[in-house]
């Protein structure tokens, strides 16, 4: 499983600048199917000067192996590198569920790199944890 975020004003399609996104819609996918899960919403901020307001946008998106926006700033892209989320930056708007097919496709298929390493992690995880649930010690 995954989540991905998608910076949207209208929650229908990617449609905004990173920094100065209104809001994020959150998905858990896998293979087969995508989910809603969350809705992360921002009061209006200016686009420039206001580098306070990009913590509160990178804490959102906790537990997300990607974020797509429209554009995203080098500070920005630091940031979200550093807690593990990809930024994906696309030319031009479009819809989320085209989106979201096309990661589908990716996880089923394998070979993008950051849905790979983000699939092995969230297993690796998935492993760790059953085994200190059994009890498991060095």
């Amino acid at each position: 499983m995954l989540k991905v975020a998608f910076a949207t004003a209208d929650r229908m399609r990617v449609d905004q600048h990173f920094g100065a996104a209104a809001g994020f819609a959150i998905y858990q996918l896998d293979g087969e199917r995508a989910q809603l899960v969350e809705l992360a919403e921002f009061p209006e901020e200016s686009m420039d000067g206001n580098e306070g307001k990009l913590a509160a946008k990178i804490a959102a998106l906790e537990g997300c192996a990607a974020v797509y926006c429209l554009a995203v700033g080098g500070s920005a892209v630091r940031q979200l590198l550093a807690v593990g989320i990809q930024p994906l930056r696309l030319d031009a708007p479009e819809p989320i569920d085209a989106l979201l097919a096309k990661l589908r496709t990716a996880m089923r298929a394998g070979g993008v790199p950051w849905i790979d390493k983000a699939l092995k992690k969230t297993a690796d995880g998935d492993c760790f944890a059953r085994m200190a649930a059994e009890g498991w010690q060095e």
